[in-house]
């Protein structure tokens, strides 16, 4: 499925090797570096999944996951830090994180448990995910239309994993380029609407429709 994460790491360098190995990955991935601007962007965007750093320069990363569930907010969370040991694990397991990884770590590894993850959230433990006459495998990034490998670029793929799932919501233009981009500037206009015509032309006409005035629509029915 279509997944933008929230990094919450005040260290530059993993940071960045963060956001461009999951980016390339093909996640949506926006970086703060702060428990404050993490809740800044928690109660302004919609996130699929957080990464939290435990040692920040403004507190702990438990205290901001601790303000979370007390409110209510059920966000799956990846915890990746340097604090390794079993009691560290324990306490931030115990205060609702959904995983718990150690610096130094493999983009694969923490790429792996995202999907994971996110494979428990929807409650399907399938690495495959159908629909109609599609198949899509968040592993790989293949698409399959009726058993034929369909080729999507990079945009394309996010795109169809966000209408997928969004089934049966109409998704304005400003959601889906917030899901395709976040926080990037200087989008194009009518980025949306190319990449549209583009999944149409490889995927049929009826892969999404326009609900005029409101934005667009995978139908459950198509």
């Amino acid at each position: 499925m279509k997944i933008r994460i929230l990094i919450v790491e005040d260290d530059g360098m993993i940071g960045e090797e963060i956001q461009e190995g999951l980016s390339r990955r093909g996640y949506t991935v926006d970086w703060v570096r702060d428990m404050e601007s993490a809740a800044t962007a928690l109660d302004l965007e919609n996130f699929s999944m957080m990464i939290l750093d435990l040692g920040l320069p403004d507190g702990s990363g438990l205290e901001l996951l601790q303000k979370m569930r007390d409110g209510g907010n059920r966000l799956p969370v990846i915890i990746l830090t340097a604090w390794d040991t079993v009691p560290n694990r324990i306490n931030g397991l115990d205060n609702g994180a959904d995983d718990y990884m150690v610096k130094p770590f493999e983009l694969e590894e923490l790429s792996a448990r995202i999907r994971a993850l996110a494979r428990r959230v929807r409650g399907d433990s399938s690495p495959t995910i159908r629909i109609a006459d599609l198949e899509i495998d968040p592993a790989t990034k293949r698409v399959s239309k009726d058993g034929r490998e369909v080729r999507l670029s990079h945009s394309e793929y996010v795109l169809l994993t966000t209408f997928v799932e969004n089934v049966g919501i109409v998704l304005s233009r400003e959601r889906l380029e917030a899901s395709l981009y976040g926080w990037e500037k200087d989008v194009e206009s009518n980025a949306i609407q190319v990449h549209i015509h583009n999944l149409r032309e490889k995927l049929g006409t009826d892969i999404v429709k326009n609900v005029r005035g409101f934005g667009y629509l995978m139908d459950k029915k198509r």
